[in-house]
């Protein structure tokens, strides 16, 4: 059963992250896999549930589809709107200019078919809740797993909602944002993240899919280490002037107290 839920992930995403490069191809811009991430969950989630085992979904199955319904749009719509206009995001270009004439098959490759199957593996948690019809009923473990969910998908919206709003006025120009939820934790978006893929997950150990914690784990790892605060920092450290100062006094991932300097 949890197989057949695993097959239709798979081919959704494969045949998501290759119509989405034919689309990339058309419109010279490879950039537009970020805007497909969440909604990429989401494609999952729902294709599991219309063509996976047949048999009444339990509740927590539901839940969860709600959950990452809801996350998943919310990204996807903001990163459409922060890119709107904008043209290929400058990593993209980088490695566009790399590759030359080679890029339009490299880009298959190194971008959609990487980040497909990274998607297939961070989607464990959601497949392994929404393709399985036998669960036990809800428990505490569901209600920290929602708790957990809430923390970080606050943290992540209301992270880019005010870090947006600071943008959109001209005067706070190459300017440190450090109010609101940035007051805590200077990257509150990836750690708000990472708290809504632990929920993920808490919600699939309760129902017995224990071993799915890779996804999390692998989550985390990516926010932290790879394409998140390392890269980001990297770029900020040195280019935007106030940025070493916030260093030394907001926490990089998880929130606490600003220290006084």
């Amino acid at each position: 059963m949890i197989l057949d839920a695993w097959i239709v992930a798979a081919l959704t995403v494969l045949v998501s992250v290759t119509v989405l490069w034919l689309v990339s191809l058309a419109l010279s811009d490879s950039s537009i896999v970020d805007i497909f991430w969440g909604a990429g969950f989401v494609l999952v989630a729902w294709s599991v549930i219309a063509l996976g085992p047949a048999g009444g979904l339990p509740l927590r199955g539901w839940l969860v589809a709600l959950l990452v319904t809801c996350w998943g749009l919310r990204l996807s719509l903001h990163i459409l709107w922060r890119n709107r206009g904008k043209g290929e995001d400058y990593r993209y270009r980088k490695w566009r200019e790399e590759a030359g004439a080679a890029w339009w098959w490299r880009s298959y490759f190194k971008v959609f078919l990487l980040q497909g199957v990274i998607m297939a593996l961070v989607a464990a948690p959601i497949v392994a809740v929404v393709g399985r019809v036998q669960q036990g009923p809800l428990g505490w473990a569901d209600g920290l797993g929602v708790v957990v969910w809430l923390l970080g998908f606050v943290f992540e919206s209301a992270g880019d909602w005010q870090l947006a709003r600071f943008k959109s006025d001209p005067a706070n120009k190459g300017r440190v944002f450090k109010g609101g939820v940035w007051r805590y934790t200077r990257h509150p978006n990836y750690f708000g993240d990472a708290s809504v893929w632990w929920g993920h997950y808490l919600l699939a150990a309760a129902s017995g899919a224990w071993w799915t914690i890779f996804s999390p784990a692998l989550m985390t790892f990516l926010l932290v280490r790879v394409s998140g605060v390392s890269l980001l920092e990297s770029a900020l450290r040195d280019s935007k002037p106030g940025y070493r100062e916030y260093i030394e006094s907001t926490s990089a991932f998880f929130p606490r107290p600003p220290r006084r300097r």
